[in-house]
């Protein structure tokens, strides 16, 4: 009991049901599919939504993007590493030991991208949050320069810092510069960008924003998650495509996507690895990754580094997808790369048009919704892959092309 005159005490419960109301109420509650892959079969899968047991779908959104998680050589090389070593890598590098698995990858990830070292994490966000928060807090007095559209772990790892903040307009090397051009010389400068934008799919000017960190002495930090593995000759992203990987200062990419298995690294001089290694709570505290994930994570390395297969496989794909859509008149929106963004710019119809595809058409994709996207330009993302043939196209076109008049949605101008 409490007396009259005294505050009420906090009703928890209302506190947090209120948040996820919101949720709810904008339309951006986010469901999880519950799914098994068919090994062998991607992009088809088994959907446990119902209650009539398992349906068979097909996966359009998956980040697994060169269907390298069903691979032959990743499987073999996982089973092979299960019965040598066991399951787990038994707690961190430093308790349990630096298994060699860890080391080889890391020798290939630093080839890879033509750098002394790399490191691996557990995953991106864990290489991002953990890099960027550590290296801001060893430059004294550092400005990070944020492209405005980072992703939530380069955002986070910014602000964990607790540095001071610069955030320039999308791919603008006008506005970059002004802001570089305004701040001291002699203060440290990090400028934190991505090489492929996931949600629309377009690329950033590497060499000219090196251009502009070598005139302001700034180091660059360039997360190449969505596309390591899928450009350039030997899949070390945009920044090999472009011929610029050697300007970078570190070159950060991720496992779990092309790569199909799961982790993140960085790559960059012998010396900052050592510093990450040394500094960062987020490498130092935490169990590293599975023996088993990282022989698995090795093989897909170095096949993709040896075959362009995979790669124009999923370029012809993308390709095909989105002039489809095109004659469709459905409003797929401009992209040079592999990510086939389709506008809707609402995140009930968003979500409405992924459960008819889901529950009517057996097409799995997620609506893309705010935070992840600005409000207004909701939208579905498809990520067409070298599995991914034309009937499974054609099927996919008519089904939106169904939903969107079904739904009375605007088609492209």
């Amino acid at each position: 009991m409490h007396s009259a005159d005294s505050p009420a005490p906090v009703d928890y419960s209302r506190v947090f049901s209120s948040a996820i109301d919101r949720l709810h109420a904008e339309g951006r509650y986010r469901v999880f599919i519950d799914i098994l892959r068919n090994k062998g079969m991607f992009p088809n899968a088994r959907c446990f939504a119902g209650h009539n047991g398992p349906k068979p779908i097909t996966v359009w959104c998956s980040n697994d993007y060169l269907a390298m998680g069903q691979h032959p050589k990743v499987i073999a090389a996982m089973e092979e590493a299960l019965h040598d070593v066991g399951a787990g890598s038994g707690g961190t590098r430093n308790i349990g030991g630096n298994t060699h698995y860890h080391i080889e990858l890391e020798h290939e990830l630093a080839d890879l991208h033509g750098k002394q070292g790399a490191l691996l994490f557990t995953s991106g966000y864990v290489s991002n949050e953990a890099t960027l928060s550590t290296l801001a807090k060893i430059l004294p007095g550092c400005i990070v320069y944020s492209d405005e559209l980072n992703h939530a772990s380069m955002i986070a790892g910014i602000r964990n810092s607790g540095c001071e903040k610069r955030v320039f307009r999308h791919n603008d090397l006008a506005h970059l510069e002004a802001l570089l051009a305004a701040d001291d010389p002699a203060v440290p400068k990090l400028i934190a960008f991505e090489s492929v934008y996931s949600m629309d799919a377009d690329i950033a000017p590497i060499a000219a924003i090196c251009d502009l960190a070598d005139k302001y002495n700034a180091l660059t930090y360039l997360d190449e998650v969505h596309a390591v593995g899928m450009y350039g000759p030997r899949g070390g992203g945009i920044s090999e495509r472009d011929g610029v990987a050697d300007r970078l200062t570190i070159i950060e990419g991720t496992l779990g996507k092309a790569f199909g298995v799961m982790g993140g690294y960085i790559a960059a001089d012998q010396m900052i690895i050592d510093v990450i290694r040394s500094y960062a709570p987020g490498f130092i505290f935490t169990t590293s990754l599975s023996p088993v994930l990282v022989a698995g994570a090795l093989a897909s390395v170095k096949h993709l580094k040896g075959s362009t297969e995979e790669r124009e496989g999923q370029q012809a794909a993308a390709a095909t997808l989105k002039a489809m859509m095109a004659d469709a008149g459905l409003p797929v929106m401009p992209s040079t790369t592999h990510i086939v963004p389709l506008m809707v710019g609402d995140p009930v119809k968003a979500k409405k048009i992924s459960d008819v595809l889901l529950a009517e058409y057996g097409v799995y994709v997620q609506p893309i919704n705010y935070p992840t996207v600005p409000r207004g330009s909701e939208r579905l993302r498809f990520t067409p892959g070298p599995a991914h043939d034309e009937a499974m196209m054609r099927e996919l076109v008519d089904a939106l092309v169904e939903i969107w008049g079904r739904l009375e949605l605007r088609l492209a101008a």
